[in-house]
């Protein structure tokens, strides 16, 4: 089985109650889709900001495990998102994340949402901190 297809059939908890798919894993880029449903939707019927920013957060968290060297593992310390359009209840908001730091310790990811018309959505930065195993 390969990396995209465990990602798919032995998804992390929360992806899973997100919908969330990914459609493409490397060590420099990592992509996936969400479904925006009615019960991920604010008023009007569009995606809620914190549904956006945990599929934002899932992306980079994922493209951080697959860069990390053995036996170490990660957390989100940071995360900061911009709004730019609104993804409506019945699409799919797409998105993308890329590496902007891979360092020792730390790891800087950009994530692109966009809506299912490819307009920018949101674009999130966030750091994920590399921990080491307990001795």
């Amino acid at each position: 089985m390969d990396l995209l297809d465990r990602l798919n059939n032995d998804p992390l908890p929360f992806a899973k109650l997100l919908g969330i798919r990914f459609t493409s894993a490397e060590l420099d880029k990592v992509c996936a889709e969400m479904p925006v449903r009615e019960d991920l939707c604010t008023r009007p019927a569009i995606a809620h900001g914190g549904v956006m920013m945990a599929f934002a957060d899932t992306l980079g968290g994922m493209a951080t495990f697959l860069n990390l060297p053995e036996g170490t593992s990660t957390i989100t310390v940071e995360s900061k998102t911009n709004f730019l359009a609104a993804a409506p209840v019945g699409t799919f908001v797409r998105g993308e994340a890329t590496p902007e730091h891979r360092g020792r310790t730390t790891m800087v990811w950009q994530t692109r949402l966009f809506t299912e018309t490819g307009k920018l959505a949101a674009l999130v930065t966030q750091t994920q901190l590399v921990l080491s195993p307990k001795p």
